[in-house]
């Protein structure tokens, strides 16, 4: 493993702390399936708790509000306090909230638990798992590292939510879909339980914390940084096109006519690609520069979205295996993009002492898309039904792409200026 490992360029860093990586990895993803597993069993959802529309809603907004408004404070505790401890009492806290909805929850109590997984899993996880893996790893090699990071995520995502759905089946299959919703919950929470365990004895703080403690002002001057505010649009742009991927697959059944088993099959195969750009990316961004093969997945992302846009809408052979083709590449260099912004901290130089409150200061500003993406996207789908909606939303999402080349050239130019 290690001869491999030194001939892909993974440097001594790296090598030795890559277990801790996937480790944390794995952590990254499995924490999510909690506040998020409603939206694969969404109408079981809603049937099992009688809830509205409505009321999922505020689920997601209680949730996502909740880390626009922490993420910085976050990230300053993830400067502060040892990352094993977050990550750990992150985990843990989250998988016990699990065992808190099996109990017959009203819907405010729900409420107060998804404001309770806000904070568990992302006022400070998140800024500290950013700032544990650029400090597990090599100067040079943070493209490998974060690219590693994420493609492990994308994997124990997809590995985590096929475990769930045999679990939903097998309650479902005894009681209906009230036993096979409390199977889930049991599985997502014994398993971010035990990740929590995992990470206590497999992280040394020693490794990841380097002594350093940043003051409450601290905060100021990491604002006042050019290249965070930089990093923080570019994640912005690239979230917006997170947030569109669900448009894109409606499109494709509803407007060019593909079949809903090849919209799932697609859907399935995606989970299973991406680690293949995340650290394949990385590799290349390691050799070429982060910012190149950042513009170059912004400009493939715009022009394969464009060529969606010019697809017919009558329904061809043809037609939709263009559309799975430009789909697939669009989602390839978007996981691209998706790692490697979070390389551009060491590419920038922001010191390390400062990582923790830099990921959660750009967090901040990059999720807010959070907000209002899909409130517009449903909007615009309303009020032009078919396919002109659509066209609308990804003529927006062009632009937004496009503005994240732009940012990647000031980026490189912002770099040049400061070498000098």
């Amino acid at each position: 493993m290690e001869k491999v490992l030194l001939k892909f360029g993974f440097g001594e860093k790296l090598r030795k702390n890559i277990f801790a990586i996937l480790i944390i990895s794995v952590g990254g993803a499995i924490i999510y399936g909690l506040p998020y597993f409603r939206y694969d069993y969404y109408d079981a959802y809603l049937q099992v708790y009688h809830l509205t529309n409505t009321q999922v809603g505020v689920f997601g907004s209680i949730f996502g509000i909740f880390g626009m408004i922490s993420y910085l404070f976050g990230g300053y505790v993830a400067d502060r306090v040892s990352i094993r401890k977050i990550i750990v009492f992150s985990l843990i806290g989250t998988g016990l909230g699990g065992f808190v909805h099996l109990l017959p929850l009203s819907f405010y109590a729900l409420v107060a638990l998804y404001a309770f997984w806000g904070f568990s899993s992302l006022f400070a996880f998140w800024p500290a798992c950013v700032k544990a893996v650029r400090m597990l790893s090599d100067s040079d090699g943070q493209g490998k590292a974060f690219g590693i990071f994420e493609g492990g995520r994308g994997i124990a995502a997809a590995l985590a939510a096929s475990l769930a759905v045999v679990a939903f089946r097998m309650g479902a299959k005894r009681l209906g879909d009230t036993l096979g919703m409390r199977y889930i919950i049991i599985f997502y929470s014994v398993v971010t339980i035990l990740c929590g365990v995992l990470a206590y004895f497999n992280m040394d703080d020693e490794v990841v914390n380097d002594g350093e403690k940043i003051s409450f002002k601290d905060i100021g001057a990491v604002i006042k940084l050019p290249a965070v505010w930089i990093i923080a649009i570019v994640t912005f742009c690239n979230y917006v096109f997170t947030l569109s991927l669900y448009y894109f697959v409606p499109y494709g059944t509803s407007i060019l006519g593909m079949a809903v088993t090849s919209a799932a099959l697609l859907a399935a195969v995606k989970r299973y690609i991406s680690p293949i750009s995340n650290i394949g990316g990385g590799c290349i961004g390691d050799k070429i520069g982060t910012g190149n093969l950042l513009f170059i997945s912004f400009i493939v992302m715009a022009a394969g979205t464009a060529g969606i846009l010019l697809l017919p809408s009558k329904s061809s052979t043809i037609v939709i295996s263009l559309f799975i083709i430009l789909y697939i590449v669009n989602y390839l260099f978007y996981q691209v993009n998706y790692s490697l912004t979070w390389a551009m901290m060491e590419e920038g130089a922001i010191p390390d002492k400062y990582s923790g409150t830099a990921a959660g200061f750009i967090s901040t500003v990059g999720y807010l898309p959070d907000i209002f993406i899909s409130l517009m996207a449903g909007k615009l789908l309303d009020v032009y039904p078919g396919a002109t909606g659509y066209r609308y939303f990804f003529i927006f999402l062009i632009v937004m792409l496009l503005l994240g080349a732009v940012f990647v050239s000031v980026w490189k130019s912002y770099l040049k200026k400061n070498k000098k």
